[in-house]
């Protein structure tokens, strides 16, 4: 498959350990925030690295890459997260992979996703407006939960995207998603990217997911707005 290289194994394990110092000094605890290795845009060599340093939780946005990686990769350790738009027609295929559904944003997406199996999902919170992110406003994330809920699937958490702009203008909304997961009972919350971890992590974020700050700069083309 076509992608960018993996960095060297003592590169990554590098980046590794400077997310984790990043983690402690905006007061999280680096063995309690879990770390998504965001493989998108590299080739299946990325994965392997990222196991090879004990990173079990990948995550990619495209249904494509994330299929013909774990055909590469095999089965193993592996907990793929599916950081896109749910898309149904797609949901089939990807099913019998995804350990883990980020970015459900409508109860429809829910129904496709217990008709394959039932893997854990994450509610997508939209923070601001954008045509491209998927997500259900602040004030309707309670009622998405409990209809799917009600379906039967085990909503692990929230999930959210900061707007463009510097870190700081995502903590409000951050702060939003945090206290509405607690006000819930989700155990999780999925925020923070390369550039704005910190601020995720110091509102209670419980995992972030990582792109640039772990592998690099991502190939030519294959940066899209929304993934960092």
């Amino acid at each position: 498959m076509t992608g960018g290289p993996a960095p060297a194994p003592e590169e990554l394990l590098g980046r590794l350990a400077a997310v984790r110092r990043r983690i402690e000094a905006a007061g999280g605890d680096p063995g309690a925030v879990t770390v998504v290795a965001v493989t998108k845009g590299f080739d299946a060599a990325a994965v392997e690295a990222a196991l090879r340093a004990g990173l079990t939780d990948i995550g990619e946005n495209y249904a494509e890459e994330l299929l013909a990686k774990a055909a590469r990769v095999g089965p193993g350790p592996v907990r793929w997260h599916y950081l896109g738009a749910v898309q149904r027609r797609k949901v089939g295929r990807l099913a019998p992979v995804v350990a883990c559904w980020q970015g459900v944003g409508r109860v429809e997406e829910g129904r496709s996703i217990l008709a394959h199996g039932r893997a854990p999902v994450f509610v997508e919170v939209a923070l601001h407006d954008a045509a491209h992110r998927p997500g259900v406003a602040p004030g309707d994330v309670g009622a998405l939960v409990g209809e799917l809920q009600a379906l039967g699937l085990e909503v692990r958490g929230l999930m959210a995207v900061g707007p463009p702009g510097p870190p700081e203008a995502a903590r409000p909304g951050f702060r939003t998603v945090v206290r509405l997961a607690r006000d819930l009972g989700l155990a999780e919350v999925s925020a923070g990217m390369s550039d704005d971890l910190e601020v995720a992590v110091a509102e209670g974020a419980t995992m972030v997911r990582l792109g640039r700050a772990l592998f690099g700069a991502r190939p030519p083309g294959k940066v899209r707005v929304g993934t960092r």
